[in-house]
């Protein structure tokens, strides 16, 4: 399984992060998590590009995680390519719908699919991954997801690997759990302890939520980085490493990584 980091920023520019926006692979398989800002432009960098993804998971639905949604339905279209899958929380079909309504001319010209996640359904599958999904705390609701290939990389011996993702959220013990045996945990980490934030977590806050939760968790990528951590990296993961001794690091933008 492949993940390649297309965007790790957030609503606030920086000039080097685009939005989020997370690109997973397993052979022929590709999901897009997320569709903010410059995510489009990132994924065209890729050798996979807008033509190669056919399928979007939303974590929820702020601005900074679904404001190339339309781009990457006209781009498809113009391409030739003519049917996109959207699947997220409850309210994404209407959102798209929505998003629809304001540009009419875009109506019809590709095929959708628009899906409703229910994490009380248990797993589900998309785009050839099996997904779990858990609400996480934000301001709006969040989902949490964790992804394995269902092709198990091919080997029928092999246990695939799992990837999980925070979505935007606080951070507390049992989302942790959830991530319990991912190979790699990709988490909000927005803001550096001293910046007084709800709805996202500080190096701190992040730390004692893994100490505090009973998970085995591989590597850590922080990532939804704010300008108020530019330049603070190291303290935030000294701050991080007060509370949990695993291996955390900062995610960055093109960053491209086989999960073992």
């Amino acid at each position: 399984m492949r993940l390649t980091f297309l965007g790790t920023g957030t609503a606030m520019p920086t000039g080097e992060r685009f939005q989020t926006g997370l690109l997973v692979e397993d052979g022929s398989d590709r999901l897009l998590v997320d569709c903010g800002s410059g995510v489009l432009h990132a994924l065209q960098r890729t050798d996979v590009g807008y033509e190669g993804v056919g399928t979007v998971l939303l974590t929820h639905h702020h601005l900074d995680h679904v404001s190339d949604l339309m781009v990457l339905i006209k781009a498809r279209w113009l391409a030739g390519e003519d049917s996109l899958t959207i699947a997220g929380p409850p309210g994404t079909p209407e959102l798209v719908e929505d998003l629809l309504d304001v540009h009419d001319y875009m109506r019809d010209r590709i095929d959708l699919d628009l899906r409703t996640v229910d994490p009380e359904a248990g797993q589900f599958e998309i785009a050839g991954f099996t997904a779990e999904a858990t609400e996480t705390r934000h301001s709006v609701q969040c989902f949490a997801y964790r992804l394995t290939p269902v092709a198990g990389g091919g080997d029928p011996e092999s246990s695939p690997p799992t990837l999980g993702f925070s979505g935007d959220t606080e951070a507390f013990a049992d989302l942790v759990e959830f991530f319990d045996e991912t190979a790699v945990l990709v988490h909000d980490c927005s803001f550096p302890d001293e910046v007084d934030v709800s709805n996202h977590p500080t190096p701190s806050t992040l730390g004692q939520a893994f100490a505090d939760a009973d998970a085995d968790v591989g590597r850590v990528y922080l990532t939804h980085l704010y300008p108020h951590t530019d330049g603070k990296h190291e303290e935030m993961l000294d701050s991080l490493s007060e509370h949990y001794d695993g291996d955390a690091r900062f995610a960055r933008d093109g960053l491209t990584l086989d999960i073992e």
